[in-house]
């Protein structure tokens, strides 16, 4: 990764934990049970007497299906920078003590992406039925060794494995993030490295939100104004950006390493002032506008009534979906403030057949309740009054519902009104709001068999770098995670409170940027990132940024 950019306000960043501060202690350091993994898993069976530790001829060994091979890959990698172990992947030769064991087999009772943990003192295996579920327990495995496991150089200590068995397996199928690209372009290295973050805590959804106003941020080759026009800026007036072919492929296949499916969207018929500076014959009033570098919502919109809206639309979805090995594309939907709803609903029916006939399954925001159903369609939920009397009934006709309401899902809302940066419209979220909520009964007439998942989106009108991101994302992102993936059972704000504070000792030896909300009992003390140029940062988001808008 390349190194992080330098925020353009001061911020909250990590401070090298001192062991001393922690509330609990082993040889000076926290002491990692089986108990303190994020998300919670959904059965933990500690052996107090079962403690496994790594030595420095331990091989990780696994059969030969190439899911296993690379997920053991993936695990030698995690854990060589900071023990210096060589740790081999090798066969599954026989029961050598000291080894780690991935084994695809037949788990019935944890579904498709769940995993059996069992840690003895002369081995760790973990099973699972498939690749992904084997991918999630090694998430699980790296929280259970010492928090220097994160550490990119080695270091001297025991690395230790608490004993027992964990059986898990997620609540909700669909677990996502999105990153907004548009209002402020992020780099290839930024989004892989926000992919890794999702991957940490179990998240399988990576929803890249590509178009909007301030930026067209994808290449169509059949249209190539989209990025020579529309991608020249983004709000404020920087230079924006845009992936290639070859740039969102990397993004796509560094996701599916990382078990993670890629959903992009290209927002239509609003939020597309980008695409009419592109092409006039989109346009309404058939005039070029001038770049939009602003932060307003709702004014734009394509011309609904020309078929060459229609050609257009089929040319972008038809690359977008070759380029995209998942079931999804995304096509906004929302705040088409000028669009009369007889119209909205005409241009949603002709745009999900659009989406079906590249083999695609549409997603839209809510607002797509309004138009026709379309079998297998799935409907993203970002309002916050809990009810919606047209989603219900697209629930009835079959579609399915991701929940992102913006008062507990939105990771631009500030924490509190002191946040420095993020928007304040659809309330302020601590981390305890976020995570104090059922999904299942989040939605009238919604009934939880109809929720696909969550999903926590990052719009970044106000966002600039990654640093800035992983302020906004920790410590509220894990515990969102956990709603997604952990049993109702397991919902515990207490028990939350302690594991998320022991995060901070592996975000800290991360590099991870983080808030230190104050409702949480953090073992390490407060600390400001210095300011190495205070005329530089003497602005802060809330006194100089754009201001928050009542919407996307």
């Amino acid at each position: 990764m390349t190194p992080l950019p330098e925020a353009p306000v001061s911020i909250e960043s990590p401070a090298t934990p001192h062991p001393d501060s922690a509330p609990a202690r082993l040889n000076g350091e926290p002491a990692v049970l089986l108990t303190d993994v994020v998300p919670a898993p959904t059965r933990v069976r500690p052996d107090p007497a079962a403690t496994f530790t790594l030595r420095p001829d331990t091989t990780i060994r696994c059969g030969r299906q190439p899911g296993a091979v690379a997920v053991a890959e993936h695990l030698a990698e995690l854990l060589r920078p900071a023990t210096g172990y060589p740790l081999p992947v090798g066969p599954l030769d026989g029961e050598p003590p000291g080894d780690l064991r991935l084994l695809l087999t037949n788990l019935p009772a944890v579904g498709t992406d769940g995993y059996r943990l069992t840690v003895t003192p002369t081995r760790v295996t973990l099973a699972a039925p498939t690749p992904t579920g084997l991918f999630h327990g090694v998430q699980t495995l790296r929280q259970l060794l010492p928090w220097q496991i994160e550490s990119r150089t080695p270091v001297a200590r025991a690395w230790t494995v608490p004993g027992g068995e964990i059986t898990d397996t997620p609540r909700f199928a669909y677990r996502g993030a999105m990153l907004d690209v548009a209002r402020h372009f992020f780099d290839v290295p930024d989004v892989l490295r926000f992919i890794d973050h999702l991957a940490r805590y179990k998240l399988n959804h990576l929803h890249l939100h590509l178009t909007d106003d301030q930026g067209w941020r994808i290449a169509i080759d059949r249209r190539p104004a989209l990025t020579r026009a529309g991608a020249a800026t983004q709000v404020g007036g920087g230079e924006g950006g845009y992936y290639s072919k070859s740039d969102y492929r990397r993004i796509v296949r560094y996701a599916a390493a990382h078990h993670i499916t890629v959903v992009p969207e290209v927002d239509m018929p609003g939020h597309t002032h980008a695409a009419l500076t592109a092409y006039r014959e989109l346009a309404p009033d058939d005039t070029v506008p001038a770049p939009y570098t602003g932060t307003e919502v709702g004014f734009s919109s394509l011309a609904l009534d020309r078929e060459t809206t229609y050609e257009f639309l089929a040319d972008v979805l038809g690359e977008l979906a070759e380029l995209t090995p998942g079931p999804y594309l995304h096509i906004g939907g929302d705040e088409a403030f000028h669009v009369p709803g007889p119209e909205f609903a005409a241009f949603v029916t002709r745009a999900q057949s659009l989406v079906a006939a590249t083999g695609k399954i549409p997603i839209g925001w809510h607002q797509l309740a309004a138009a026709e159903h379309r079998p297998g369609r799935i409907l993203q939920y970002w309002g916050t009054s809990g009810e919606d009397p047209l989603l219900a009934a697209a629930v009835r006709c079959g579609d399915r519902v991701i929940l992102s309401p913006a008062d507990r899902c939105y990771l631009d809302m500030k924490y509190d009104p002191q946040t420095p940066i993020g928007h304040d419209w659809a309330g302020t979220i601590d981390v305890q709001r976020a995570y104090d909520w059922d999904p299942d009964s989040h939605l009238d007439g919604v009934p939880v068999g109809a929720v696909l998942g969550l999903e926590m989106p990052l719009w970044t009108e106000s966002v600039t770098t990654m640093e800035e991101i992983e302020f906004m994302l920790f410590p509220r992102l894990p515990a969102l995670a956990e709603l997604a993936w952990s049993p109702r059972s397991a919902r515990d704000w207490p028990a939350l409170s302690r594991r998320l504070t022991a995060q901070a000792w592996r975000w800290t030896e991360a590099g991870i940027t983080f808030h230190r909300a104050p409702e949480l009992p953090w073992p390490v003390p407060a600390q400001r990132r210095p300011d190495s140029d205070s005329s530089a940062n003497s602005g802060s988001a809330t006194e100089a940024g754009p201001a928050a808008d009542p919407g996307h």
